[in-house]
């Protein structure tokens, strides 16, 4: 089977929104996308084949938006980057439907805000994603793009993340000791 499109990432964790927002200005980025919120459900059958496989079946509602998202096995490597296909959805709970008729059932709820940074010129792009369990910024673009962006922001290879939201609350939930539900305000 063919790859699709190419998704590289990596993901910081931030302790203070304002001043990333800040840095992020300092740097040459700007405001793309005002802060929405985004409601993600994540599709598996009962026996989460995905899951094992290391791939992901999404839906997304961020405002009016609706979107329908796999991501394949990730590559090792200091970023994450996996086979990325998207496509937009006129009605996330009839698709929801389709999908538990083809054996597919949530499995994990995540919420989060997400504000959305470009700079004029390059092709990478960033996100500021407040969530229940922190506040992350995430770049995503070429892996040179990420890592240069990320030295003039401050940053190294040892402050990048490469788990996904569910890894980092399964994390946060095993730290203090918490039964994980889903991911939610």
């Amino acid at each position: 089977m063919s790859q699709g499109p190419q998704e590289n990432e990596i993901k910081v964790a931030v302790a203070d929104p304002a001043a990333v927002r800040s840095l992020l200005r300092r740097v040459g980025f700007r405001l793309a996308r005002r802060r929405v919120f985004e409601a993600n459900t994540v599709f598996d059958t009962a026996k989460l084949t995905l899951r094992r496989g290391c791939r992901l079946l999404r839906l997304r509602q961020a405002g009016r938006a609706v979107t329908l998202t796999f991501k394949g096995r990730p590559v090792p490597g200091p970023h994450k980057t996996r086979e990325e296909l998207e496509t937009r959805l006129p009605d996330a709970a009839r698709f929801a439907a389709i999908l538990a008729r083809l054996g597919f059932h949530p499995v994990f709820r995540y919420e989060k805000y997400r504000t959305e940074f470009r700079m004029e010129r390059g092709p990478g792009m960033a996100m500021l994603d407040e969530t229940p369990i922190g506040v992350y910024l995430e770049l995503e673009g070429p892996p040179a793009w990420i890592d240069r962006t990320a030295r003039r922001m401050g940053f190294s290879q040892g402050d990048y993340i490469t788990a996904s939201y569910a890894r980092l609350y399964l994390d946060w939930c095993r730290q203090r000791r918490q039964k994980p539900r889903n991911m939610v305000f």
